[in-house]
């Protein structure tokens, strides 16, 4: 399989139109995903899981992979000895194949920018790879994960440079502004997926709740 061909299947979820649109996409996308995003050379996972062990104690508490898709992610952190991590995704069948590799401690089915099925403060940290982007989450999605996030908590994303310099990254700017939380890290624009050469850079900041 091409590069052009996987990148089609990118293209086929960035056009989804609203929630229920997109996690029919991503259904219909779960068998093959794993084996095309490593065709891409897909790198948000492992840059979050670089800037959360740089703040995230192993011991601090329960850890939520928000978007976790098929746990590309969670492969990481188990290997990396989080053993309290929770994953929450929109589609059924991409979650279902991160359940099977048994590295959550808990699967959600949910969608972010919706009400989240957590109680407040319920996670030391929330991390979450390739979910604001095009045709997906954008400022919508940070005040649950604001309200989900104990004191003193980190909140990890990815986030398009398309949407930093809009209404995303503006909504976080007005929350450090209100003291909701800081940034304590914020990476250079970086390309997610090397091996597609149209892909807009992003970037990844961690921010630590008040």
């Amino acid at each position: 399989m091409s590069n052009t061909d996987v990148a089609k299947s990118l293209d086929v979820v960035y056009g989804a139109a609203g929630g229920e649109d997109v996690a029919s996409r991503y259904d219909a996308w779960a068998d093959r995903y794993d084996a095309e995003m490593a065709i891409l050379g897909y790198r948000h996972p492992t840059i979050c899981l670089a800037l959360l062990t740089r703040f995230v104690p192993k011991a601090s508490g329960p850890i939520l992979d928000a978007g976790a898709g098929t746990g590309l992610l969670g492969e990481w952190t188990a290997i990396a000895g989080y053993d309290a991590v929770e994953a929450l995704d929109i589609s059924e069948k991409m979650l279902a194949i991160a359940r099977a590799k048994n590295i959550y401690s808990a699967c959600h089915v949910g969608a972010m920018g919706k009400p989240l099925p957590f109680e407040d403060d319920r996670f030391a940290a929330v991390v979450s790879a390739g979910v604001f982007t095009v045709g997906h989450v954008g400022a919508e999605g940070l005040d649950e994960l604001v309200r989900i996030t104990r004191p003193g908590g980190i909140v990890i994303l990815t986030i398009k440079d398309t949407l930093w310099q809009g209404d995303l990254g503006k909504r976080v700017q007005e929350l450090v502004d209100d003291g909701t939380w800081s940034v304590v890290e914020e990476t250079p624009s970086y390309v997610s997926m090397p091996n597609r050469p149209d892909t807009v850079p992003s970037r990844a900041v961690a921010l630590k709740m008040a």
